[in-house]
């Protein structure tokens, strides 16, 4: 039993980390190191969730989960159960291995429809889009909204319309290609995969979809600093207000857009200059990989 309160208690620890990572601000001046927080918190979730009914279900064994699903494996395989060990015992075992079965699910199913819509929009891309000798590394589509995105992947697209081309000058548009291109060279794709699995597969915590949301935001501030870093604050900060002016924006199924998320909030932080909180951070970091470390141990034991 002592094994499932640490089990429940990391579920609750889960909770109450991301109420407070989702309330701070200061993962703002350090996007990198809280998304990291993000995943430990994430990783912890997911394993918490499938140890739970594990643990309850493995009481009898007196060992941690790890140890005691080898020793339910080695009872089966002889045909021989410890006493206390019942059909509901090995029901919530099987909860477990099921929840764990749906977060697999839910990421490969994640992964493929990504992947399928990343795939058919690269098909559209070649039809559509066009290449300019002026924007090298990037497409072209012809279209009069204002759209600049990365198609993540293998093969990495950075596509902008003629309406941003239109809307921004010269300086604007160097920092929004900067961001794009930093999103497929950091992979921010798969940073949000598994907060899109957890979304799926638990779908009744309101503050999981909310951790995906702030972690989207969080890529997008990470993508900003790469931006900032060759070039200056300004240009990236008039770009996403003329973003922000234009109105509506699109971006299609698999890819991340510059000007998908919390505009103003993003100019703002650009125009304010703050220091990271590396205190703050070391703190957050060391409670999040303590928290994920917690249900780790227990399965390896």
């Amino acid at each position: 039993m002592a094994y499932a309160v640490h089990f429940a208690g990391a579920i609750l620890a889960c909770w109450l980390t991301a109420q407070v990572l989702a309330g701070s601000t200061w993962t703002w001046r350090a996007p990198r190191v809280a998304i990291v927080c993000w995943q430990a918190v994430g990783l912890a979730l997911g394993l918490s969730a499938m140890g739970l009914p594990m643990a309850l279900g493995l009481t009898a064994y007196g060992r941690p989960t790890g140890g005691a699903l080898l020793a339910l494996a080695g009872d089966l395989a002889h045909g021989t159960l410890p006493a206390g060990v019942t059909a509901v015992h090995l029901g919530l075992v099987g909860i477990g291995f099921g929840i764990g079965a749906v977060l697999l699910g839910t990421t490969v199913r994640s992964v493929h429809s990504a992947v399928r819509a990343q795939r058919r929009h690269r098909d559209l891309l070649t039809l559509v889009a066009r290449r300019d000798p002026t924007i090298p590394g990037a497409l072209v589509l012809d279209h009069p909204g204002a759209a600049a995105y990365c198609l993540p992947g293998v093969r990495p697209r950075v596509v902008v319309s003629a309406g941003t081309l239109s809307l921004l000058d010269r300086a604007e548009l160097a920092a929004v290609l900067a961001h794009e291109r930093a999103h497929a060279q950091e992979r921010h794709d798969l940073v949000l995969l598994p907060f899109t699995a957890l979304c799926r597969a638990l779908p009744w915590f309101r503050w999981v979809r909310a951790a995906h949301e702030r972690v989207a935001l969080l890529v997008e501030m990470r993508a900003d600093d790469k931006a900032r870093e060759l070039h200056a604050d300004a240009p990236l900060a008039g770009a996403l207000r003329r973003f922000a002016a234009a109105g509506h924006r699109v971006t299609p199924a698999g890819a991340l857009g510059i000007g998908d998320r919390d505009l103003d909030v993003r100019v703002q932080r650009l125009l304010v200059a703050d220091r990271p909180p590396r205190l703050l951070g070391a703190a957050a970091l060391a409670v999040t990989t303590t928290l994920a470390a917690l249900p780790i141990s227990l399965f390896l034991r």
